[in-house]
């Protein structure tokens, strides 16, 4: 084959096939050279490219790669809320692909931070779907806009690493729809990433690998995905069973390609299904084409770390900042404490390791603007007992300064991919030195480096500013010092909740789970779904984040834009002389219904860079499916008639105005049977009708009359009319025959 012309599954033989759906290597696609099908490259990099420096013979080492650039894991970029920026990061990571002839980067990872002790919480997006979806879709636009191909991972339900291989993930079917689906739903019919790879986990029992109604039902039928499945590395356990759930591609190999070949002559697999998922690969292999056919390319370094610089700048929360203490001014007299400024702790531990193209830490930095400051480490980077001797460094160090910069957070032995964390603490060593040196000076800012959240509230008090700055890539030095010293204004917002402790968390009744099973007992009710509707304490709440600037919203307005749309608009005003960000965000917050709802969902934001004094309007188009539960009675997204509330504020908690639309609703009716209660029967469009007819025949003697009173009338609506003779004797069976009866005739 050559030119343009590429083969076809009917130019393959079915070995070849079959050869195909499992990999060439561990990051290698199957090629058929003789058939012009190239196997190219595949490898890591949620937050950048992790291409192994062994790469090119199968083997694997997480911490051996070639130089790219790290940019802030998604702990951090998640912060930003700046869709925009996301993009561009994505568009850097397709350009380093190029050069390294990388056909598909894997990542981004979107499963949901349903306990924020999940090991891998350092590279997934959110505690919420909406934000996680519309952030995270940046990477995959991005990246794809290049020629080079993204695997959105891991579906689905991969929250936990503990026995993660394995274990089974029980969730409502509600729970998936609106929780753990979404962020893949809303990537999937905007972006249309080129693979997806399925987790390693059991769903309500089923292997993702081997979970057809995961893979092709929902996946390609109802969400319309046109691109490949693949595993994640040893995830697919029966390689029959998992092309015929759609799963396009085993990695790593496992050499068995003779079981689908039986498995085709004999009847097991069908030669459409072999068909379709390896056209598939033929055509994954066609998209990167070009992308792949450019020789010599070289990204730039420097562009790529300025990139890198700005994500880290817009990733970092200020939480607290009492008194103002941060900015700081240059010529302060300044006291850095922690080890962290010496040595950052940039990135997660696992299979997204990348080995940086730069590296800045604070203290570089300081020395690049001479800016004059005490460093003393204070503690090591392990979880080993203190160094007293390093504590009283510290604290003499800190003695004299005008401000303290504590640099406090998790060492990486304290959280990566392959375990889930115990606490929510950070070390006691961190913990003690921090009172020691708040003995001796008590204007300390401190720092934080962390892929998850942490405990601040047993510790703040000592604190007058908190900077949340998780993992903030290479160019986080350099980051931290903009920030710090007023070159710019924080404009990050939390993605998770912090709660107060971890056992405040819904999901901690069930976690880790046992017996090789997880029940999602918490539904829906996750995070701040969870702390917002049952008024429970919170640290810092979800979307929560201070600035350098002051922000005011105003004129909120909200008008109906169909039978279930809206468009809701505000001014958002910087009331400072600083140039800041600010981020709007709505939530939807449902009335009474029929389901238990969360007391509001994020379901738009905006970010908005204002001049000190400007001011702009907004305005946000709210769809069907904003103001919609899924329904397990209707399997269905489900929109009720009424009233809902449009909050709009700059946190979950912090609302600056409600406003109200009355929507119709979907109009969606169940048929109505004698199981239905008499409440049900009272509250449907026909239904209502036959119990007019049934009162208007007891009023003239045809049937026998209900109770007319308050008690008796409670009983009756929860009553399915076939039990209606507990209630009015041997008449109830006449009276449920004569509205089953009535029914029949008003509903054709």
């Amino acid at each position: 084959m050559s030119g343009n012309t590429y083969p076809s599954v009917n130019d393959l033989t079915l070995e070849e096939k079959a050869s195909l759906t499992s990999g060439g290597d561990a990051w290698h696609l199957q090629g058929i050279e003789s058939k012009g099908i190239p196997g190219y490259m595949i490898t890591d990099g949620p937050h950048g490219l992790r291409k192994s420096l062994a790469s090119s013979t199968g083997e694997t080492d997480l911490n051996d790669s070639v130089p790219a650039t790290c940019f802030p894991p998604a702990a951090g970029l998640s912060s930003s809320w700046n869709p925009e920026l996301i993009h561009k990061v994505g568009e850097a990571m397709g350009e380093e692909c190029i050069q390294e002839k990388v056909a598909v980067i894997l990542g981004p990872g979107v499963n949901i931070k349903r306990n924020p002790l999940g090991g891998r919480c350092f590279e997934y997006w959110s505690e919420d779907p909406y934000l996680a979806g519309h952030e995270a879709v940046g990477i995959v636009a991005g990246v794809q806009s290049k020629g080079v191909g993204t695997s959105l991972k891991h579906f689905a339900a991969n929250n936990q690493e503990t026995d993660r291989l394995r274990i089974s993930a029980n969730i409502s079917q509600r729970a998936l729809r609106e929780i753990y689906f979404p962020a893949f739903e809303y990537i999937v019919k905007t972006a249309q990433p080129w693979t997806i790879m399925c987790s390693y986990n059991r769903i309500n029992g089923v292997h993702s690998a081997q979970n057809r109604w995961l893979l092709t039902d929902v996946l390609r039928d109802e969400w319309g995905f046109k691109g490949i499945v693949m595993s994640d590395w040893g995830a697919d356990h029966d390689r029959v069973a998992s092309l015929n759930a759609g799963l396009n591609l085993e990695m790593p190999p496992s050499y068995t390609d003779d079981q689908i070949v039986y498995a085709a002559r004999d009847g097991r697999i069908q030669p459409e299904q072999l068909d379709r998922m390896a056209q598939g690969m033929i055509d994954l292999a066609n998209k990167t084409r070009a992308a792949m056919s450019i020789d010599g390319y070289r990204f730039d370094v420097d562009a790529h770390d300025e990139v890198a610089h700005q994500a880290a700048v817009e990733s970092m929360v200020l939480l607290k900042n009492d008194d103002t203490i941060l900015p700081v001014a240059k010529d302060a007299k300044i006291a850095v404490i922690g080890e962290f400024a010496r040595t950052p702790r940039y990135q997660g531990g696992g299979s997204s390791h990348i080995t940086p193209t730069k590296m800045t830490s604070f203290l570089d930095t300081l020395t690049a603007w001479g800016v004059d400051a005490q460093f003393a480490p204070g503690f090591t980077l392990d979880l080993e007992p203190a160094d007293k001797a390093l504590e009283a460094e510290a604290v003499e160090t800190a003695k004299n300064a005008d401000v303290v910069l504590m640099f406090l957070g998790l060492p990486e032995a304290a959280e990566s991919e392959g375990f889930d964390r115990e606490t929510l603490d950070i070390p006691a060593k961190q913990i003690e030195l921090l009172e020691a040196v708040a003995a001796a000076n008590k204007n300390i800012a401190v720092v934080l480096s962390n892929g998850s959240v942490v405990s601040v509230a047993p510790w703040a008090a000592n604190a007058k500013g908190v900077l949340e700055s998780w993992l903030l890539g290479q160019a986080g030095g350099a980051a931290l010092a903009d920030v710090i010293f007023g070159e710019a204004s924080p404009s990050g917002k939390l993605a998770q909740s912090v709660p107060m402790t971890i056992n405040d968390d819904p999901s901690m009744i069930n976690w880790p789970g046992e017996e090789g099973h997880v029940d999602y007992g918490e539904g829906v009710f996750v995070g701040y779904r969870y702390y917002d509707t049952y008024g429970k304490a919170v640290d810092y709440p979800f979307g929560y984040g201070l600035s350098y600037a002051t922000f005011e919203l105003s004129g909120i307005k909200a008008e109906k834009t169909g039978v279930n749309t809206a468009r809701v608009s505000v001014t958002v005003a910087n009331t400072s002389d600083v140039d800041a960000a600010e981020t709007v965000q709505v939530y939807v917050a449902p009335g009474k219904a029929a389901v238990a709802r969360p007391r509001h969902e994020l379901k738009g934001f905006c970010k908005v860079f204002l001049r000190g004094g400007e001011s702009a309007e907004i305005s946000f188009d709210l769809d069907e499916r904003a103001f919609a539960y899924w329904s397990e009675k209707f399997d269905d997204w489900r929109v009720e008639a009424g009233e809902y509330g449009i909050e709009v504020g700059t946190s979950s908690r912090d609302i600056a105005g409600v406003v109200t639309v009355a929507l119709d609703g979907d109009g969606k009716t169940e048929p109505l049977t004698e199981w239905s209660t008499f409440g049900e029967w009272s509250c449907d469009p026909v239904g209502s009708k036959v119990v007019s007819a049934m009162y208007e025949a007891g009023g003239n003697g045809e049937l026998p009359k209900l109770p007319d009173n308050d008690m008796m009338r409670m009983f009756l609506n929860s009553t399915p009319i076939n039990s209606m003779s507990t209630i009015v004797g041997e008449g109830g069976k006449r009276i449920a025959a004569f509205m089953l009866d009535e029914y029949a005739k008003l509903a054709k």
